[in-house]
Formats: C-alpha cells, structure tokens, sequence
C-alpha cells in the first residue's frame, strides 16, 4: 500500500508542508505487525532509487522504491521490514540518463555516521521539545542579551581526553560544564557555531550536509536534548548558527542529488560561491525553500533552542556577492538582490514567529539592506537581530592605532550612533575576529613594541568590552576572549585556560562576568537597546583627549536610574575633567575598568566624593572627576 498519504504528498509536492521531516527520511515504524523503517526522498529527476543499508548487505537489487508521482511529487518511497535503529544507510540513485550516481546520504536523516565516514544513521525522529514557558520572555528586544559564542568541539577537552581530530567532547561533558561558567560569568545565551552534520573539520561546520543531524563529533542526538535542558536551567538560552545560504559538493551529499541540480542553481553564475567553492540552493523551488524553513522549524520544535544565528545573509541577499561584472544574473527587473532568497529569508522567519513563538532568529548580515530585523508585515525581512558589522569594524580599526594617532580616528567610535537605531543591532566580537591571521583582541590592542604582555594591551582591551557593554545594542563575544586569549583560535586545540593562572587573564574574566551583571541589572543598559530616546551623548567631540561620554536611560519608569559612561582611550589620567550630567543629584561609580581587582592601575574617578555636582554658570548640572588611564567607568545616581 503506499506509504506517504496523499494529502501530505500534495503538501510535499507544492513544497508547503511545514514539517517535510515528518514524512521524509527514515522513520522506525510498525507496518502490518511488522516492525521496520520507511524510507522516503525526492528524487523527482532520478530513473530509479533504491535504499541501502546494513539490513540489505548494501545491495541495491534488494530494496527498490517505489515512486510516487501523484501531484507531481516526484518522492520515492518503501517500506524495509527488519531495518532498525542505529544501521547505516544511503540512497541508490540513477540518473535520468541512465547512469549510476555515488551513493547519497539521507537530506533528512536526523543522524549521522562520523567522518570521514558518511553514511545516514536510522533514528527516531526527536520528540517534541518546544521552548520552555518563561524562555520566549528572556529572547525579548528588551531583555538583556549577552551571548557566549563557541565552537563546541574546541572549547574544552575533557581530561585524560585523546588529541583532536581523534577525540572529541561529548554532549554531556559539555552540559556538565559549560552552563555554570557561562551562567556563571553573567552570559544570557550561548550561541552554538555549526553543530549541524559537516564532512570537513576546517569548515568549523559552516558547509553543512546534514541539516537535521546534529553532528556525530559530539555523540548521539540525545545528548544534544540534555544540553539544551542543562542550559535551560541555569538560566542560559540556546542559540544555533543555521546555514541556509550553501551546502558543500562532496559526491555523497546534495550536489546533483538526481543527476540533475536539484537543490542548487543550475547555472553556475547563481549557483556556485566563487568564495567558498560551494553550491548555493536554489531559492526559487518551493521544495527547496520547504527544506530550508522545514530544518529551522525542525530545531525549534525538537531541540528546544531559543534561536537561529543564519549564517551569510549578504551573500544570499545580492546576485552579485563577490561576483565581478559579467559573471551574475540580474533579477527580473534588471536589479542585483535576489529576490528569491529574500522570499526564503521571510517566509522562514513568518514560519517560526507562527509555529514557534518565542523563538528568535538573528542576521549576520554585513551591508546596508534595509529593514532586515523589521517585521514582515512592514515590509522587512523579519529578523530579531542584526549583527552590527558596521560598529565591529570601526571600532576595532580605532582600537589598532596607537593612542597618540587616536585623535585623527574619533569619528570611528561615534559613527555607529548615527544609525544604531536603524535596526535592532546586536554587537559582535566574533570567532571571524580572532581567525585568518587577525590574532585574538588581545594582540590587536596597541602596547608598548608591540608587547601583549604590556599593561596598555590589557587595559585597551578592558576598556573596550566597558564600551561596548555600555553601548546600545545586544553583546555577543567568541570563546578565549573573555579572559583575553593571547593567540588567535585554532579549531584543533581547546582554549588555553592555564592562562587564567595569569592575574591579568583573571581579571579580563572577572570584568566581563560583571560587565554582564551590571547590564542585565541595570534596565538603562538593555531596556532601549533599539530606542533612540534612550541613549544621549554627554562628550562626542573631545578628540583630543579621547575622551567619549554618553547617558543611556530606560524609559518610563526608570527616569532615575539612568547609567552614564565615560571612556577615556588614552594612557594617561585626565585629573579635574569636567564631566556634563543628565540630571542633578549625587552620582556614585559603579564599575570602573582600571580598578584593581580587573588587573588596572587603580586610579579612583572621585565620583564618590560627597555633595552634589557643580552647576555650571548656564544651569546645567556636571561633575568633576579624575578619567583613569585606558579605562570607561560608568556612573549611577547616588
């Protein structure tokens, strides 16, 4: 009888099934009081498919499907009694042409075999995991958000554990101890770097193959659901980079999946990434937009993950991403987006606001597209959050010079303010900062000859993470980084955490575990991350002290509560610096990134000192203090 209903096969033929994996894939089943797997791909262009496995010796004779054309569906089909949980299998497909393609892994197995091995595993689909009541409150635009990225296979090696490639962490080592340090450092969320099946180790899991199997380095898929949880309750949210944007040409997976491109562009001008040497999926088929926003659907609902970081959203937005003239297809109107994509990029976003509430997704998206975390329905592309790229590099390149040149650099670290409210802006430091011959944010701080050992490195950088936590917009920060990595990453090793053994190191940690603190407690530094109203500048333009202050409030009901913060990116203190104030009153200093216990100098501000601020002659309330070296300090009403 056949296996796949008809109204799901209509569904999957239109590409409008929002749960394709359902119905697609391998699913242990019961069939007339047998037990065994049904088995089901699109293969709508192939002459013939065939299912092999362990439970058949391989053989294709063995188990042919049965194809099911009904509303065009092009879908194969069988049912394999004694097939079970855990066996390896692919796909036997002839082309249309008569030839014999390389085997195929499964494009829903919700399992992998670990590389270099290749193989779909049979496994249950997950149960239902849907976001925990009470999480959807702390993904919100006016919750705090401090996100720990990571790339879980190198942050930590469990003891006594074999060298990388042969050795790796596992789920549960991972949920033992990663939620209390992140949650322990003030973090709000980890974010996940590619944990979707990937044949290459060097792609950190950016070229994807299995985007329902959570990769097979870190154990079996059960695992991935006692993370989670553990996560969960320690108060820590669950982000995973997602790659909708390309998938890699190994022979085993989607490249050319029925001998014709079926998954990707056909034309090389849309569908091969000159940058990567990559496919590009086809956004204009509905079954392949179903696969996508399917995938996404699939982690919300049976993971349980808070939100999705898509992964290279420029480089799907425009025609012409890193193409020269000549070698790109325009749109139908003759103009470089791509139309096709930023449909997917809505429809994946509606699907998740309608199916998982709660659930957020965030854009590395790097141009000037507009309206990428507007909703939908205003015309946007519905994303929560956008990564700030802009912000990231102009500051970092004000970060490199040295301090006597910073003067002829100011406007780098004001600029963002001109459009920090143009979208909900996340800021990010992230692993692309710290690979490719960048050196870590340690090495890229100036110090004497050179030195990162010198105090000015340390303290640069303590004063930038007080900037950028003071800054609007959400936080995000790579692994190592937050205790000041001195090398740039390597995928291959665990972070050096015997630097911690290092007072300096330690207190680069201990700052950025209260700078999380500070800003999740303070509705002034969070409420009105994306509101204009609640950030002012105090000191913009004092270039030749490098010196920037500014006030961010909270909105109704927290007039009072308002956070000032002062940066000063020379090495020298500023004594007897006439600071101008949002309101009158007594003013206290909450956190400053030269005090000692960080690894600084120790040079006090004086805000504690009693009375009230001076009135200058116009009326207007300031403050004088001593600005200590390389540092930001941020003050509150006493």
């Amino acid at each position: 009888m056949p296996l796949l209903p008809e109204a799901e096969l209509a569904l999957l033929a239109r590409g409008e099934h929002p749960r394709p994996w359902l119905w697609l894939g391998a699913h242990p089943m019961a069939l007339e009081g047998a037990d065994g797997v049904r088995f089901a791909v699109w293969a709508p262009s192939a002459s013939r498919v065939a299912v092999v496995g362990d439970f058949n010796g391989w053989q294709g004779a063995a188990h042919p499907m049965r194809r099911r054309d009904e509303h065009g569906a092009g879908i194969w089909e069988v049912f394999v009694p004694g097939a079970a949980r855990g066996q390896f299998y692919k796909y036997e497909i002839t082309g249309p042409d008569g030839a014999l393609l390389p085997l195929k892994a499964d494009p829903y197995a919700f399992r992998g075999q670990l590389r270099p091995d290749n193989a779909s595993v049979v496994h249950e689909l997950p149960a239902p995991h849907p976001l925990p009541a009470g999480r959807a409150a702390l993904n919100r635009r006016d919750a705090p958000v401090s996100i720990y990225e990571l790339h879980a296979t190198s942050w930590r090696r469990e003891q006594g554990g074999g060298p990388f490639p042969d050795s790796f962490p596992d789920w549960d080592f991972l949920a033992r101890e990663l939620p209390p340090y992140a949650a322990g450092l003030g973090f709000t969320h980890v974010e996940l770097m590619p944990v979707t099946e990937f044949p290459y180790d060097g792609s950190w899991g950016y070229q994807t193959l299995g985007l329902h199997a959570p990769t097979a380095r870190l154990g079996e898929p059960g695992g991935l659901h006692r993370f989670v949880a553990a996560c969960h309750a320690a108060g820590l949210g669950v982000l995973l980079d997602f790659v909708p944007a390309h998938f890699p040409e190994d022979p085993h997976g989607l490249a050319r999946f029925d001998g014709t491109p079926l998954y990707e562009y056909a034309d090389p001008r849309e569908g091969w990434h000159r940058d990567w040497h990559t496919r590009i999926y086809d956004f204009g088929k509905p079954q392949v937009r179903q696969f996508l926003c399917g995938a996404a659907l699939f982690w919300a609902e049976r993971y349980g993950i808070d939100g999705l970081r898509v992964d290279a959203v420029a480089s799907m937005l425009y025609r012409d991403y890193s193409r020269p003239d000549g070698e790109w297809i325009p749109n139908i109107h003759g103009g470089k987006e791509n139309l096709e994509a930023i449909a997917l990029l809505r429809q994946l976003n509606e699907r998740l606001s309608a199916e998982a509430p709660g659930v957020i997704t965030l854009a590395e998206e790097s141009t000037a597209f507009p309206r990428v975390s507007a909703p939908t329905s205003a015309g946007g592309l519905g994303f929560h959050y956008k990564w700030n790229m802009g912000w990231m590099n102009d500051t970092l390149r004000y970060q490199r010079e040295q301090p006597v040149h910073r003067s002829w650099h100011h406007e780098a670290m004001s600029f963002g303010l001109v459009y920090a409210f143009s979208e909900n802006f996340l800021l990010p430091l992230s692993h692309d900062e710290v690979v490719h011959g960048k050196g870590s944010l340690l090495g890229k701080m100036p110090g004497e000859d050179g030195d990162p050992g010198e105090w000015q490195c340390f303290a640069n950088l303590r004063a930038y993470f007080g900037f950028m936590w003071a800054h609007p917009g959400k936080k995000l920060l790579f692994m190592g980084q937050e205790f000041a990595q001195r090398g740039e990453w390597n995928f291959e090793r665990a972070l050096p955490w015997e630097l911690l053994d290092d007072p300096r190191h330690a207190g680069v940690q201990r700052l950025v575990g209260d700078l999380n603190r500070l800003y999740r407690e303070q509705p002034a530094l969070h409420r009105l991350d994306g509101e204009r109203d609640g950030f002012e500048w105090l000191v913009e333009d004092d270039r030749a002290r490098s010196v920037f202050a500014w006030v961010r409030r909270g909105g109704a009901g927290n007039e009072r509560a308002s956070v000032v913060a002062v940066s000063n990116f020379t090495p020298v203190p500023h004594a007897g610096y006439r600071l101008p104030l949002p309101h009158g009153g007594a003013w206290r200093e909450v956190l400053n990134t030269d005090a000692a216990i960080y690894g600084g100098s120790g040079v006090a501000s004086g805000a504690h000192d009693p009375g009230q601020p001076a009135i200058a002659p116009d009326g207007d309330p300031a403050l004088t203090l001593t600005l200590p070296p390389m540092a930001t300090i941020f003050l509150m009403p006493a």
